[in-house]
């Protein structure tokens, strides 16, 4: 049985005054996934740290360069060349030590994906491409796990949430992978979807309000307005159709 230590019932007050120490205890269990520390990865990373989630296990291949530290908050000048992996795991240490973070310098691929989240309860996409989502989509259906994707391109974004057997997937969404280029975006974008996807992962193990299940949530920041459209499954997906 997992319970709170009197540390953490105090610096999670302010939380339990929302979801219950119940509820908080279930965080605390909780075992998450995620690819990518980048513009989505890092406030994603930071906002489940700060809520006390218990294990975040994180995966990214890439190294930090100038360019992204317009958006990329975990990482900051003096860790430009050093692995993001790593350098989002030493701020996180810093951010809550009483979560356990576990980081792969690695690229996730076909091959590996099982050994590195292998024992997680979700996983999110921290990710700015296709073909490593769809990997993260079909391991999610394998596994049972939900699934909690965002995008972004310059001041728009986009959130949902897949859990197998209940909703569409990734692939009913996006029949091919889109051609991968080098796209725009201004820092709060990234930032406003990684907190919007984060909800729904809180909101999922705490089993307060409601997801978005076979709904999109669209951000345009230019009209500052966001709108729902309704997913709807394909019979004839290769992922959640069989």
């Amino acid at each position: 049985m997992v319970t709170l230590t009197e540390t953490e019932k105090k610096r999670y007050d302010r939380q339990i005054l929302l979801w219950g120490i119940d509820a908080q205890e279930k965080l605390k269990k909780a075992k998450i996934g995620i690819i990518g520390t980048g513009g989505l990865g890092s406030p994603i990373l930071t906002y489940l740290a700060v809520a006390g989630v218990g294990k975040i296990v994180v995966a990214d291949k890439d190294r930090v360069e100038l360019s992204n530290l317009n958006r990329q908050i975990l990482h900051w000048n003096k860790d430009i060349g050093r692995e993001k992996a790593i350098s989002a795991e030493e701020k996180l240490k810093q951010i809550n030590p009483d979560v356990e973070i576990v980081s792969y310098p690695t690229e996730v691929t076909e091959r590996n994906i099982g050994q590195i989240f292998q024992d997680v309860d979700a996983l999110i996409d921290g990710l700015d491409n296709y073909p490593s989502r769809f990997l993260m989509n079909e391991y999610a259906w394998e596994k049972g796990l939900p699934f909690f994707h965002g995008a972004i391109w310059g001041l728009e974004g986009r959130v949902t949430t897949f859990i197998p057997g209940k909703t569409s997937c990734l692939r009913c969404l996006y029949s091919e992978a889109p051609p991968k280029a080098v796209f725009p975006v201004a820092g709060v974008t990234p930032g406003l979807v990684a907190i919007l996807q984060t909800t729904e992962v809180l909101k999922y193990f705490t089993g307060i309000g409601e997801l978005l299940l076979n709904q999109l949530l669209i951000y345009d920041g230019e009209t500052m307005e966001f709108r729902k459209i309704k997913l709807t499954k394909n019979p004839n997906c290769p992922v959640c159709s069989r």
